[in-house]
């Protein structure tokens, strides 16, 4: 019979192990919903990959320093799932206005429109250590995704 000590040692592991499964499983079900194919039969992730490599050839090297500064506040564990899917949105705009080279202007808008409301503080943050004015993208805030 578990007595003492022990049995404490035991709970505590078994909570703990039930608790990272549950954060675990959690991602997991997340990648999997965006996975799954909408009604146009693709998926988030397939027309994130569409988008970025269809907008391949527009990005510049200064472009791509850009977005690697931007999303450096980003834990690192995250940062290339951020990359692809702000890379994606930028290239989505980027060819929608058939531009010929991703600029400043697409990179800052398709990472507002990219990312969820409670990182844009990060954003704001970034480009004020920059020393870069977001006065013109501010209306953006409001139709980012949550």
């Amino acid at each position: 019979m578990l007595e003492g000590w022990f049995l404490w040692f035991i709970l505590f592991w078994a909570v703990v192990l039930i608790g990272l499964f549950a954060i675990g499983g959690y991602f997991m079900f997340r990648k999997f919903l965006k996975a799954l194919p909408k009604e146009d039969g693709r998926s988030t992730l397939d027309w994130e990959e569409y988008y970025v490599n269809k907008s391949l050839h527009l990005w510049t090297p200064e472009s791509k320093e850009m977005l690697n500064e931007l999303v450096s506040p980003v834990p690192e564990l995250f940062r290339p799932v951020a990359k692809q899917k702000i890379a994606g949105r930028i290239g989505q705009l980027a060819l929608r206005e058939k531009a010929k080279r991703i600029e400043f202007d697409h990179i800052i808008r398709g990472y507002i429109l990219a990312t969820p409301k409670r990182d844009h503080k990060f954003l704001k943050k970034k480009l004020e250590e920059l020393q870069i004015d977001d006065t013109p993208y501010r209306n953006l805030y409001q139709f980012s995704r949550d």
